[in-house]
């Protein structure tokens, strides 16, 4: 039994051989580009030679109003994309499950398919949605339905202009996202309901016959880790958005800044061969991130 137990050396090192690749990976296109940004972000802009001149691209961005536009766009951005994702995945993963078996992995296939879709293919598709006059949300929705009353919004009942409207602009944006991922969300939250033990839904059965109380006590307490990595999966993706926005947008902001991110803005300044600057915007989301990561961590700790 002795014998039996022993490890032998090589394998005490199979763990660490095994993480190899992924630590490969992880060090080339992730801690490397990293520390290149953040030398960059500390050089002077333009082509020519390297010029070391220290924190003056932070301190710049302190006082530029388009960086602070960028990121109030991006925070709402996010936090709206995360408000309407997050329960209308909720939703539909709870009507999938009530659904036939037959027709779930059809159903499920649907839903995953705008996510499957490349994201530039995908804002070329929106462009007909938000296409001025002639759109197809405006000709099927805000034109026929009057949506916008003239006492609500002060645009009478014509059509909304989405992409160069400032007040539409991000709506017009989120819109798109949610499109794009409220699918694959429900794919992440039914695996995480199926997951569950029927354990739990028979003794809350004893206790209690409403089926609100099964979910409020049961589904939603069990789905928290889950619905966590959505959040997080959101922000990342909120933060990183580039090609939706730029084929929407054309690489601006819109009218008056209303859809500038913050990827957007970086590429406005490398379009310049202000890289120093780029490289520091792009710096300056690295703190922002680690936090979400760890109010997500500790959220989780807490709900355990």
């Amino acid at each position: 039994m002795a014998a039996a137990n022993q490890r032998t050396p090589g394998a005490r090192w199979m763990p660490f051989l095994l993480l190899l690749p992924f630590l490969f990976f992880l060090l080339l296109f992730w801690v490397i580009p990293l520390v290149g940004g953040v030398k960059m972000s500390l050089q002077a802009n333009g082509l020519g030679q390297a010029e070391y001149v220290g924190f003056a691209h932070y301190k710049a961005l302190a006082n530029d109003e388009r960086y602070a536009t960028a990121l109030r766009n991006s925070f709402v951005y996010t936090l709206a994309s995360i408000v309407v994702i997050v329960p209308l995945a909720l939703w539909l993963a709870h009507l999938l499950r009530a659904t036939f078996r037959r027709l779930r992995p059809l159903l499920t296939f649907a839903l995953l398919l705008p996510a499957l879709t490349p994201p530039s293919v995908l804002a070329v598709l929106f462009l007909m949605v938000f296409h001025g006059k002639n759109g197809l949300l405006n000709q099927l929705f805000v034109m026929p339905l009057g949506i916008f009353s003239e006492q609500a919004l002060g645009h009478g009942l014509g059509p909304v202009s989405w992409l160069k409207d400032p007040d539409f602009i991000l709506s017009g944006l989120v819109l798109q996202t949610v499109w794009r991922w409220t699918g694959f969300m429900t794919f992440f939250i039914l695996a995480g309901m199926e997951g569950i033990p029927r354990v739990y839904y028979e003794a809350a059965r004893l206790a209690t016959g409403s089926r609100w109380q099964h979910f409020w006590h049961v589904t939603l307490p069990q789905l928290r880790p889950v619905l966590l990595f959505v959040a997080v999966y959101l922000v990342v993706d909120g933060f990183s958005l580039f090609s939706g926005a730029f084929v929407l947008l054309g690489g601006s902001g819109g009218t008056a800044d209303a859809g500038l991110l913050t990827v957007t803005y970086v590429f406005q300044k490398m379009r310049f061969f202000e890289y120093g600057t780029a490289s520091a915007i792009s710096v300056s989301l690295l703190p922002l991130m680690t936090l979400a990561l760890w109010v997500a961590l500790f959220l989780r700790r807490r709900t355990a």
